[in-house]
């Protein structure tokens, strides 16, 4: 895969643990990566030393971490035995989804892997409150699987919003492409390009303001539908991208909308996107297209930041 060479994966346990357990293991031994194992436990609120006695808040929570510690070198025991790499695992206390992230920046991790909380008494897959946290402030990619999910991705769908005009967005594009033709390489997958195209403004052209009958409003469409094309095959030919290795949908509408429909229609494993956000700001580190799209979609996700992007989380 593409670059991958400090990976963290945040442990969920045994029931949904052990897909995001093959995943990081097979992702670190094909990348030749240093794989970091981690959980977070809640820290032990100072006033319970008032009930405990004879044991101190600090006792009680060591020994919480060494029996975290033992149960989580004992799940990956197969894994390291048969992928031959050896994991580092360590125990965070405080909030998981602070604690993350600064494990992130303290470590230079480039890629994070975890299964999504999901919503319980369902099968359908929801994003969790530390879920959404990360995908919003992580500074690096995060990969949130579906939980439950065993088998190998058949379809995987790489959404990209090309803008000749912004510098940022493009290289975005181009690393929302890389990495998602990695993934497919990877797992052998079916590759899907998308891009979602509109006519600004189209309700007002059909309007009787503007006078346009159906047959303009057709011709520019049309036109416009040819320039986004344009941009779309400019990128992936600085993707690299041959065309034997994709296919390519050009659909009109809403990505907020069509995105997530089209996903599901098609049965996509994991969708790979960016998300778009002025950086450094931390009341607009979500594009609001982005967040739509990570509410409605039901598979795994694969998100990536845009060059520069500062997560408003600090050590």
């Amino acid at each position: 895969m593409t670059g991958f060479k400090k990976i963290l994966l945040v442990y969920n346990g045994k029931e949904n643990g052990q897909d995001a357990l093959e995943r990081a293991f097979s992702i670190a031994k094909h990348n030749d990566s240093r794989l970091t194992i981690v959980d977070v436990l809640e820290k032990i609120p100072d006033r319970m030393d008032d009930f405990l006695e004879t044991v101190s808040v600090n006792q009680l929570e060591n020994a919480l971490v060494d029996d975290r510690l033992s149960e989580i070198k004992a799940s990956i025991k197969k894994f390291e035995s048969r992928k031959r790499i050896k994991a580092d695992v360590e125990i965070l206390i405080g909030k998981p989804q602070i604690e993350i992230i600064r494990e992130v920046l303290r470590n230079n991790h480039d890629l994070v892997i975890k299964t999504a909380e999901g919503k319980s008494g369902t099968k359908e897959f929801f994003l969790g409150s530390i879920d959404v946290s990360l995908l919003r402030k992580c500074p690096c990619p995060v990969w949130m699987l579906k939980p439950s999910r065993s088998r190998k991705y058949s379809r995987i769908l790489a959404a990209i919003d090309p803008d000749p005009m912004d510098e940022t967005a493009s290289e975005l594009n181009e690393s929302i492409l890389r990495l998602a033709r990695s993934v497919a390489k990877l797992e052998r997958s079916e590759l899907h390009i998308v891009h979602v195209w509109s006519l600004f403004g189209e309700k007002a052209l059909r309007g009787p303001r503007f006078g346009k009958n159906e047959a303009q409003i057709k011709k520019i469409l049309r036109d416009t539908r040819s320039i986004h094309k344009e941009w779309v095959e400019k990128l992936l030919a600085k993707a690299d991208l041959d065309e034997s290795e994709y296919t390519l949908h050009l659909l009109k509408g809403d990505p907020a909308v069509i995105i997530p429909k089209f996903a599901a229609r098609q049965k996509m494993d994991l969708v790979v996107m960016g998300t778009v956000c002025r950086t450094g700001l931390p009341g607009f580190i979500i594009g609001n297209t982005a967040e739509s799209v990570l509410n409605q979609v039901r598979c795994s996700l694969l998100t990536v930041k845009p060059a520069g992007f500062v997560s408003p989380v600090e050590l």
